[in-house]
């Protein structure tokens, strides 16, 4: 399923507006200087293309006057970043003026042509004139202090990346990371969460600012009502359910003692789930709800969990509980392309060293360990009803965890990084995983603890650590990472 989030990336790509500075004094004086700096450019232009990406390269800014053309052209192009690139020694003049226009984060890329200077054949040219243009070209750390000191100086924020143009790979990784951190701010911004029913009562941590959600990520939220779920499942066709039921099959394990109808309905349910994500053009979602014994509301809300584990694996991330940050985490792994499923401790082996972590409903299908098995449950403890359920663990290796916290006001991230380890797990029906941590499990969760999160999170596969600290920063936003 594509959600209508997705369809509206494809149609409004990630812009990332490009400019390099040099002055315009040097072009008469050094011959050859101006067509050997553009060139170097459009190798950085070529750094930057990538799918999905739309690069505003607006070229070599030379002279005040072009810089405040170009604020106005980026703006006009409404890019999301703009990448700086210092070819040589510039005036901040050259650069305030495109930034402050812009009014969007900058990367300055503080680039050399070559690792090193050949000393020996630099010095044995014989035209001073000409040895003076061959150093100008390697000059792109010389004014970066000057445009730093301008930046700060005029309450913009400002990112470097310092290397060898060509063939450095911690170069090409910042790139990397910078422009996927760009990409998801992009994603978060145009997102739609969708919230159904209600807080779990007395959970005091999850609570949330839906007003402090939208300022740090742009977030549209659209309030749900449990009424149009139940219609959109009453009106569907019986085909619809059996085409769910066979993707059901298809996708999950189902344990044999699995009762046909319970699978049934929560066919009809995530059959449901998919037409009303589609109608509202969400992107996320955070659910929960009681109702009362033996309504059609408490028939919807014990047979969800297929269903929204289901759109977690499509790109559309469900949090239970009414876990709002943590949708907000979960989609940012999600955007990341590293999965984020719910998850929280609940207990520690320390025979072993590992924090156990997991939770009951939903899970990321795509990022287990293997299929994730269907398990029949006569009771979901702490809410009501009784159905199937998921089982899963994170796939082996490492993995990132992502808390998102409201503090003072104020949106942060809390971030670790650790690894999923095999090992025996509680096969109870939920979501459980085995997880190592550098500093020991003992160490780690005070760190975490101290931090002030929820006791809900979002756990993706690999280590993603440095891109969401980028991330942060884009957003500025707090970054915390327990180590």
């Amino acid at each position: 399923m594509q959600s209508g989030a997705e369809l509206r990336h494809a149609h409004r790509p990630l812009k990332v507006g490009l400019f390099g500075i040099g002055l315009d004094a040097y072009w008469p004086q050094f011959e050859g200087l101006k067509s050997r700096l553009e060139s170097y450019v459009e190798k950085v232009a070529t750094k930057l293309a990538r799918p999905g990406v739309e690069i505003v390269n607006l070229g070599l800014i030379d002279a005040a006057p072009q810089a405040v053309e170009a604020g106005h052209r980026f703006r006009e192009a409404d890019v999301d970043v703009i990448f700086l690139y210092v070819t040589t020694y510039a005036l901040s003049s050259t650069v305030l003026p495109v930034v402050r226009r812009a009014g969007v984060p900058v990367v300055v890329l503080n680039l050399q042509p070559q690792r090193s200077i050949d000393y020996g054949a630099f010095n044995a040219m014989k035209n001073r004139t000409r040895m003076t243009g061959e150093w100008l070209a390697y000059c792109a750390a010389c004014p970066v202090p000057e445009i730093i000191n301008v930046f700060n100086r005029s309450g913009i924020a400002a990112h470097q990346v310092t290397g060898v143009l060509e063939g450095d790979a911690h170069v090409d990784g910042e790139v990397e990371d910078w422009i996927e951190a760009a990409r998801v701010v992009h994603v978060m911004a145009h997102n739609r969460l969708g919230l159904m029913g209600h807080y779990y009562n007395g959970m005091l941590d999850i609570y949330s600012d839906l007003t402090v959600q939208s300022a740090a990520f742009g977030t549209v939220v659209d309030f749900l009502e449990m009424d149009e779920l139940a219609q959109i499942r009453r009106e569907l066709q019986a085909a619809e359910i059996d085409a769910m039921l066979a993707r059901i099959h298809a996708e999950f394990y189902i344990e044999p003692d699995c009762d046909a109808a319970e699978l049934r309905r929560a066919a009809a349910t995530a059959a449901a789930l998919q037409k009303l994500v589609v109608a509202h053009d969400l992107g996320s979602m955070a659910y929960f709800y009681v109702s009362v014994p033996g309504h059609e509301h408490e028939d919807l809300v014990s047979s969800v969990i297929l269903g929204c584990s289901l759109l977690t694996a499509s790109g559309v991330p469900v949090a239970g509980e009414y876990e709002i940050k943590n949708a907000q985490a979960m989609k940012i792994m999600d955007a990341f392309g590293v999965g984020g499923s719910f998850t929280e401790y609940y207990a520690i082996d320390f025979d072993d060293d590992v924090v156990l972590m997991g939770h009951d409903g939903p899970g990321h299908p795509r990022i287990a360990q293997g299929k994730t098995k269907v398990r029949p449950l006569e009771v979901y403890h702490g809410k009501v009803g009784k159905g199937v359920s998921v089982e899963m663990s994170v796939r082996h290796g490492p993995v990132t965890l992502l808390s998102v916290i409201e503090r003072d006001g104020r949106v942060e991230l809390l971030v670790a990084e650790g690894e999923s380890v095999p090992g025996p797990i509680l096969e109870i029906g939920n979501t459980n995983s085995r997880y190592r941590f550098a500093n020991g499990a003992r160490a780690f969760t005070e760190a975490w603890n101290a931090a002030g999160p929820a006791h809900h999170c979002a756990v993706g596969v690999g280590h993603i650590a440095g891109r969401i600290e980028k991330l942060a920063k884009l957003l500025n936003l707090k970054f915390t990472r327990v180590v």
